[in-house]
């Protein structure tokens, strides 16, 4: 005697047959989908970070150090790693105890040379407590 299972019930599990045929073309869809979104983000990714670097390689500053000169001065140590001809402005600021900005100086950076280095003495108008880099922006 022989027994042979019975098929599935016909359009329960899926139109397509006995395999289904739409959820293929479901899975393909989606494997499409994440292949174009994987590629977007990878492009982006990309354009990110080298947009990041074309522009850290032409003007990159920084302050390792500043000193609170008096109740209206404080000097900070600026840093500049540029390429050779390229010239800018740096900003810097100094803020009180409550975060308030009570100066701001603009520094320019010479196109001579790779690195720029310079103390320099931003005047406040209430005591600071800081030295911080803004940022830095190329001119040429």
């Amino acid at each position: 005697m022989s027994t042979t299972a019975p098929g599935l019930p016909e359009g329960r599990y899926g139109g397509g047959g006995r395999f289904g045929g739409d959820d293929r073309r479901a899975d393909r869809r989606l494997r499409v989908a994440a292949v174009v979104c994987g590629v977007l983000f990878l492009g982006l990714i990309a354009w990110l970070g080298a947009s990041y670097l074309l522009r850290e390689t032409k003007l990159h500053g920084e302050v390792p150090t500043f000193r609170v000169v008096s109740g209206t001065a404080v000097t900070a140590h600026l840093s500049v790693r540029k390429q050779s001809g390229v010239s800018g402005v740096c900003t810097l600021r100094s803020e009180s105890p409550d975060h308030t900005v009570v100066g701001q100086l603009d520094v320019a950076v010479p196109a001579a040379g790779s690195t720029f280095d310079k103390d320099v003495t931003i005047r406040t108008t209430a005591p600071g407590t800081t030295a911080e880099l803004l940022g830095c922006v190329a001119h040429g």
